[in-house]
C-alpha cells in the first residue's frame, strides 16, 4: 500500500531527513586516509543522538552499526569496522533517522584523496542520474519515468545500473511501497501522486551491474571487483513538483 503523506506528516520527515543530510555532511568532513570506517560509524551516531535522533539501521533486522560505510567494491551495506581508508578509495555513506515516528534516509559517496579519474566521473554521473530522477519525480508522472531517468543517464555514460536492489517509499516505516527501480520504461508503472514520499538512490557500478552478498549477510559488493557508486535523497511528491527533504 503506498501512503500519501499530509503536509504535517513530510514536515516530520523532514526533519529527520534534515539530521541525516546533517550527519552525511559532518561524516563527510571526516573521510581522510587513515580514518576507519567504525570511527566514521560512531561520529556518526554522536550527530544523530546530539541532534534528537534515533540511528534508524542500528538494529534494523539485526544490522550491528549506526550507519553504512561501504568502500570500493562494494556497493551498499557495508558494515562500519577497524579498516582504514587508503588513498584513491571512495566510500558510500549512507545514513537513516527515525525522529518523532517518522524516518529519513539518504546517502552519498565520496573520495578519499587522489582518485582514479574514472572512479571520479562514476561518481559525478550518479549524482547526476539521481538529480534527473528527482526532477521526474513529478505529480501524474509514472514511476517508469523516475527509473529510466537513471538509466539512460547511467547507460548513456558505459556504466551500470544495479538492478538487485531499488529505492524505496519511506514514512513511518524505513521501507515502505512503492518500490523504485532505478530502471524502467517511461510511461510505465505507478502514477505518481502528491502526498508521496520516497527514497531515490541511484546504485550505479563502473563495471558489470551483477552483484553478491559477502558472508556477512549483509555486504553487497560488485561481481566483478570494479568501484560502485551510491547517492539517495528522501523526496516529496507534492503538487508543485518534487521537493527534496534530505538536502543539505
Amino acid at each position: 500500500m503506498v501512503h500519501l503523506r499530509s503536509a504535517r506528516e513530510i514536515e516530520l520527515i523532514r526533519e529527520s531527513a534534515r539530521i541525516v543530510a546533517g550527519c552525511l555532511q559532518h561524516l563527510k568532513s571526516k573521510v581522510r586516509v587513515g580514518v576507519t570506517t567504525e570511527e566514521l560509524d560512531q561520529a556518526g551516531r554522536e550527530f544523530i543522538e546530539g541532534h534528537g535522533g534515533r540511528c534508524a539501521f542500528l538494529g534494523y533486522r539485526g544490522y550491528p552499526a549506526s550507519i553504512c560505510a561501504s568502500v570500493n567494491e562494494e556497493v551498499v551495506h557495508g558494515i562500519p569496522s577497524g579498516r582504514k581508508l587508503k588513498e584513491g578509495d571512495v566510500v558510500s555513506l549512507d545514513v537513516g533517522v527515525q525522529k518523532d515516528g517518522y524516518f529519513g534516509d539518504a546517502s552519498l559517496t565520496v573520495p578519499v584523496g587522489d582518485v582514479d579519474p574514472g572512479t571520479l566521473r562514476l561518481l559525478r554521473v550518479t549524482e547526476e542520474a539521481l538529480a534527473l530522477a528527482v526532477a521526474a519525480a513529478q505529480p501524474g508522472n509514472r514511476l517508469g519515468d523516475v527509473g529510466h531517468a537513471v538509466q539512460s543517464h547511467v547507460e548513456a555514460a558505459g556504466f551500470s545500473v544495479v538492478r538487485s536492489l531499488v529505492g524505496h517509499g519511506i514514512g513511518r516505516e524505513m521501507h515502505e511501497e512503492p518500490q523504485v527501480p532505478n530502471y524502467g520504461l517511461p510511461g510505465r508503472g505507478p502514477r505518481l501522486q502528491a502526498g508521496m514520499v520516497m527514497a531515490i538512490e541511484p546504485m550505479v557500478n563502473l563495471g558489470q551491474a551483477e552483484t553478491r552478498v559477502l558472508e556477512d549477510g549483509w555486504t553487497v559488493v560488485t561481481l566483478d571487483g570494479k568501484p560502485s557508486a551510491h547517492f539517495e535523497h528522501t523526496v516529496a511528491v507534492t503538487p508543485d513538483g518534487p521537493v527534496i527533504l534530505s538536502r543539505p
